[in-house]
């Protein structure tokens, strides 16, 4: 039914392809002010700036887009450089690692597909596991490489570089990302990012570096 209302249309790629940024760039928005819930179709149309008829086109209902902006949120994720090259020192790259995972999770709007997330995925289980999987988990996955290949080489310590990877990420978060997810405090300045990966680098090689 989709096909052929495009085809009614006469959508042409690049316009179908700007039409559903258009609309996920309005869905955005509403689901940032109004969350899951609040959101309805007719308020996602108006700040899309397009007719209710054309966002059924696209989407068959909010739960759709929703799964769209997830995916667009897991793309942009995948798409960040972390320099995990083996032949790197721990420090530096913790360090690295550590400023740009802070800019990518403190960024205008970054939090907010998380705390919309965290608000549905009791109801909608596969929704937040799909998150997880996608996003959150694959940059654990990626440290945990990296720090596997300097357990390897002799540099650190670590039984298991899953757990270590995730303390990592979460003494790099401390004290910043979750008054900044509740609206508590605004995003921290380059000079607290700074301090705080700093501390962290330096609590994690004093508990994992090799002796």
């Amino acid at each position: 039914m989709v096909a052929a209302n495009r085809e009614h249309l006469h959508v042409l790629p690049d316009e179908d392809s700007s039409k559903r940024r258009q609309i996920l760039a309005g869905a955005r928005k509403v689901f940032m002010d109004l969350g899951f819930d609040g959101a309805s179709m007719g308020e996602i149309a108006r700040a899309a700036g397009v007719s209710k008829g054309t966002l059924y086109v696209y989407f068959a209902d909010k739960s759709a887009l929703f799964e769209a902006i997830l995916e667009e949120e897991a793309l942009f994720h995948g798409q960040v450089v972390f320099n995990f090259d083996p032949a790197r020192d721990a420090e530096t790259t913790l360090k690295d690692f550590g400023q740009a995972y802070l800019h990518l999770l403190c960024r205008p709007g970054g939090g907010s597909a998380i705390r919309t997330v965290m608000a549905i995925a009791e109801r909608m289980p596969d929704v937040g596991r799909r998150y997880y999987l996608r996003v959150l988990d694959k940059t654990i996955n990626r440290l945990s490489e990296y720090l596997k290949a300097h357990v390897a080489s002799g540099d650190l310590a670590i039984d298991d570089c899953d757990l270590a990877a995730s303390q990592f990420m979460e003494l790099s978060k401390a004290s910043l990302f979750l008054p900044l997810i509740f609206q508590a405090a605004p995003p921290p300045s380059e000079q607290r990012m700074a301090e705080v990966i700093d501390s962290a680098t330096r609590m994690f090689l004093a508990a994992y570096k090799a002796k």
